[in-house]
């Protein structure tokens, strides 16, 4: 193949085709446009390159010119033969040494050596079609690859060993039912709530081997705690509880935002301000810390956002077959939260996308599950393409999102009592978790791993002798954490493949405290001594209180109350305005408000009848003088009780 020659600095033309020669008619023309030769093509291409700006520079510097050089023009194909005759030979294979080789191999040949054996008698034989040997060997090379393709992508022979159960931890969180248990993104912290109102906060960093928790409190009182889930940021808890108000924690218990009640008598769902019913589950936004969804018994689904609001931001309702109203009991986002998953107790499942209207569904299977009974857990996988459901009909399905119409399998025979049991993924998808509850007659429940591309069961362990309501597995730590009936979280993890968690607990030794000494001080009495070198006698601490008591500098006691009614305090007894201005008026006496008047008249009365000086001597000349009557003969016949009273009766 010809190329054409490369060049550098100015602008080559492809000088290569020899112009035509012009015509004698052409050439004689000496106006129009004509065509130019190989030097006139180069020698106008030159003179435009030369500007003002180099003519002015040469005549600063006194100079006549830069020099001319050309542009050097590089030939391809010059240059790749120029490479090939520079290589240096390959090797070429030479028949005797292989043949000692062959002489010196003992045993079957490699695989390689019998395909190229093969190759070359056939192709020596002319025939295409391929020895017995040559078959059974390229069947070996399959199997050899598909083993190597099998131990690069760990296999299903090796989903056993990636469950971190080789060592376990048990942490008592009380007596009664775990239902809800939820682990920090970082790893550092879990929460549990159980059916006995109480939550509690456990740090892995703080807890020592007696795996006790920090902090236990009750945050809705006599509500059982339903669920719980960190937000994205691990700085909030979502407290879904037995009420109809979800409360919103901060990382250390304290309440951070209580949703509103709705109000019971609207009929319509969409225009009360908040759920009517008891909640049923909840949780936050896979990437926004300040929205989260929460499900109830009333109907609907909805969305709150931030942490002021008074309202809900969406309302979905979910609906029957029909159009009648059914409750959702569990809810779920995606992992990009572009999708909304709700299952109900009809046992259907209902999905609705959140970049359109929540009027209609996304998705809808009517006969998920057995109708009648509740879907107690909905969770996405990491991927994001599948979807596995928990109900009460004993049955776990996993779906496929991409042909929603029928499950991709079906677990059976997982009794469950609960309806917060759940299920969860393994952090690389693999394995699908559930827990089972204690049957009538077995005597302890067990953990079941299923693989989610062969749908068979991986492994099973046995974890107590109570019911199995909550399983974690964190994707962080790579460990497992279990509630059980009994109030029991147990916590599997792996000596190599765990990191932090449990792992940072058990090594650290429950320190006891160390008991306090107390060392008696022995008086020295010298009743002699000098008032400088005197010591106090000891006393009790109730005779020193006592005499602080009576000072009233160290017991700090008020003023009492003046009875006199001077200094600027009012008494007791004269609290009245009136005895207030009298007292301020200049009176020398003081008026003695509690005084009975009666007794303050009677005083004056034998001094007014001696001395009669206001009323007495103004009356003298024109008051008649006093007639009193007479003393009445005493009736002698008539009887006691009707005759008239006197002074020798009185007395």
């Amino acid at each position: 193949m010809q190329r054409g020659k490369i060049s550098f600095g100015k602008i080559q033309l492809n000088v290569n085709k020899t112009p035509a020669e012009p015509k004698k008619d052409e050439q004689e023309d000496a106006g129009g446009f004509k065509k130019m030769d190989k030097q006139q093509m180069i020698r106008q291409i030159e003179d435009v390159a030369e500007d003002l700006e180099s003519q002015h520079l040469k005549e600063v510097m006194g100079i006549s010119g830069f020099g001319r050089k050309a542009a050097k023009v590089f030939d391809i194909n010059e240059q790749i033969a120029k490479a090939r005759t520079a290589a240096p030979p390959a090797p070429e294979p030479q028949a005797a040494e292989n043949e000692d080789e062959d002489e010196d191999v003992i045993g079957p040949l490699p695989p390689s050596a019998a395909v190229a054996e093969t190759e070359q008698q056939q192709s020596a034989e002319g025939t295409k079609t391929k020895t017995p040997q040559a078959a059974s060997t390229d069947k070996d090379d399959e199997d050899e690859d598909d083993a190597d393709s099998d131990g690069d992508s760990d296999g299903e022979e090796s989903l056993p060993r990636r469950i971190p159960y080789t060592h376990e931890v048990q942490m008592q969180h009380g007596s009664r039912a775990v239902l809800a248990l939820a682990g920090d993104p970082s790893g550092a912290r879990i929460v549990s709530g159980s059916i006995d109102y109480d939550m509690c906060f456990w740090d892995f960093a703080g807890m020592d081997s007696s795996m006790r928790s920090f902090r236990q409190l009750q945050p809705c009182e006599n509500h059982p705690i339903r669920a719980l889930q960190y937000s994205v940021t691990g700085d909030m808890i979502l407290v879904i509880s037995g009420n109809a108000q979800a409360k919103v924690l901060d990382r250390d218990g304290f309440e951070k935002l209580e949703c509103c009640k709705g109000d019971q008598y609207i009929s319509d769902m969409s225009r009360t301000k908040g759920h009517v019913a008891q909640l049923t589950s909840g949780c936050w936004h896979p990437f926004n810390r300040e929205q989260f969804l929460t499900a109830a018994l009333d109907g609907t689904l909805r969305i709150w956002q931030g942490f002021r609001v008074k309202e809900q931001l969406q309302v979905i309702k979910t609906r029957a077959q029909g159009g009648l109203r059914t409750s959702a009991s569990a809810c779920n986002y995606n992992r990009d939260a572009t999708l909304i998953a709700a299952g109900c107790v009809d046992g259907s499942i209902q999905t609705w996308d959140t970049r359109k209207m929540f009027v209609n569904t996304t998705h809808c299977v009517r006969d998920a599950h057995q109708k009648g009974s509740e879907i107690t857990s909905i969770v996405f996988s990491y991927m994001g393409q599948q979807l596995a459901t928990r109900c009460n009909d004993e049955t776990m399905k996993l779906w496929d999102l991409r042909n929603f119409k029928k499950p991709m399998h079906s677990w059976k025979d997982l009794y469950s009592r609960y309806d917060t049991t759940d299920c969860c993924f393994s952090p690389d998808d693999r394995m699908l978790v559930t827990g089972e509850s204690l049957a009538k007659g077995q005597t302890e429940a067990n953990l079941h791993f299923f693989s989610t591309q062969s749908f068979e069961q991986v492994q099973r362990i046995p974890v107590a002798g109570s019911h199995i309501i909550k399983t974690l597995w964190h994707p962080k730590l790579n460990q497992l954490f279990v509630s059980c009936g009994n109030g029991i979280i147990k916590c599997y993890y792996d000596e190599h493949r765990s990191i932090r968690g449990a792992k940072l607990c058990v090594v650290k030794t429950h320190r006891k405290r160390q008991p306090m000494e107390m060392v008696g001080v022995s008086q020295i009495i010298t009743p002699h001594a000098l008032p400088l070198f005197r010591q106090e006698k000891t006393r009790s601490s109730r005779k020193k209180m006592e005499k602080a008591r009576m000072d009233p500098v160290k017991s700090k006691r008020p003023d009492l109350p003046i009875t006199s009614g001077q200094g600027g305090r009012v008494a007791s007894s004269g609290g009245t305005l009136s005895s207030y201005v009298i007292r301020n008026l200049g009176l020398s006496k003081r008026v003695d408000d509690d005084q009975d008047p009666r007794e303050a008249i009677l005083k004056f009365a034998k001094d007014a009848a001696e001395n009669p000086y206001w009323i007495a001597p103004a009356y003298k000349q024109t008051q008649p003088k006093a007639i009193f009557s007479e003393k009445l003969p005493a009736d002698e016949g008539a009887p006691s009780a009707k005759k008239t009273k006197t002074e020798s009766d009185a007395t």
